[in-house]
């Protein structure tokens, strides 16, 4: 494509998404929001009033988009293993690339921190999978009926506080579990010591999460904001959050792990200084022989 052709698409483009533009002003609806801004925020938090049924009980929409986001990495793997993985070749192709490379990262990152690595490599993998493509999951804008009968978008899995802290609980006693295969029950007290190590996971991954949903929530409540600024607000964060969360929750897991792990006994302590009296007293001695 030449330069001209180049220019002229590009101004074809900005045409078109400023027509758009112009249409969603003049299109755009008088009624009342039947939501204060705080109440809207709140229900992100809380999710007191917006449930939905699920199994035929009421539940927050971060369980439906949990259960859905579970489903898609349980279909994705299951093809994987079955049609892929036994087609890989000497020269890899594209996707094969691109799995080696995503598994090699991890297994990486466990074989550098812990000796027992095996399954510290496939729970950090499937860690970081799930907070990525659970992060990614609100941008598809799946949407729901409340139990009120208002249509909403389901969030992202982890911007519900209970999956938050149970992926902090989760990660949490697999380290422990890490501890005792590499200590025995010496493990558990080693783990244990880390009391507050559940609480930052949790989080750590709930106010990152929940920060870029309620910025995009007060982003599309205000009408004069709600144009064409949340498209990049919205992937701005969300990218964002699911490449650090994804990273920091797995780092962290496989840094405790190994340290609980590690069965390599403390170094020994130097020992302890003679008493006073009796260094003076052989201060005393030498000074006398050297006179």
């Amino acid at each position: 494509m030449t330069k001209k052709e180049r220019r002229k698409a590009i101004i074809i483009f900005a045409v078109i998404a400023l027509v758009f533009l112009i249409a969603s002003f003049l299109t755009a609806s008088n009624v009342p929001k039947t939501e204060t801004v705080q109440e809207v925020m709140r229900d992100a938090v809380l999710h007191d009033s917006n449930k939905v049924m699920l199994l035929g009980r009421a539940v927050n929409p971060g369980l439906l988009s949990g259960v859905i986001v579970s489903g898609i990495l349980i279909v994705f793997a299951l093809i994987c293993r079955l049609f892929v993985i036994p087609r890989f070749k000497i020269v890899p192709g594209r996707l094969q690339m691109f799995l080696e490379t995503v598994v090699s990262l991890f297994d990486n990152m466990a074989k550098g921190s812990s000796k027992i690595n095996r399954v510290l490599g496939a729970y950090i993998f499937a860690a970081g999978a799930y907070i990525f493509t659970g992060t990614l999951f609100e941008l598809l804008g799946v949407q729901a009926v409340t139990t009120e009968g208002l249509s909403i978008s389901l969030p992202a899995p982890l911007s519900d506080i209970n999956g938050a802290i149970m992926m902090g609980c989760l990660s949490y006693l697999f380290i422990m579990s890490g501890g005792v295969a590499g200590n025995g029950l010496k493990g558990i007290g080693k783990t244990l010591k880390e009391y507050s190590l559940p609480i930052s996971l949790s989080f750590r991954l709930f106010g990152a999460l929940l920060s870029g949903a309620l910025v995009t929530e007060l982003v599309y409540y205000y009408s004069s904001l709600s144009y064409v600024l949340p498209v990049f607000v919205g992937v701005l964060f969300t990218l964002l959050h699911a490449l650090i969360q994804a990273y920091v929750l797995t780092m962290l897991t496989s840094l405790f792990y190994g340290q609980v792990s590690d069965d390599t006994p403390p170094p020994p302590k130097e020992k302890k200084a003679k008493k006073t009296g009796r260094k003076n007293k052989v201060k005393d001695q030498t000074d006398k022989k050297a006179a």
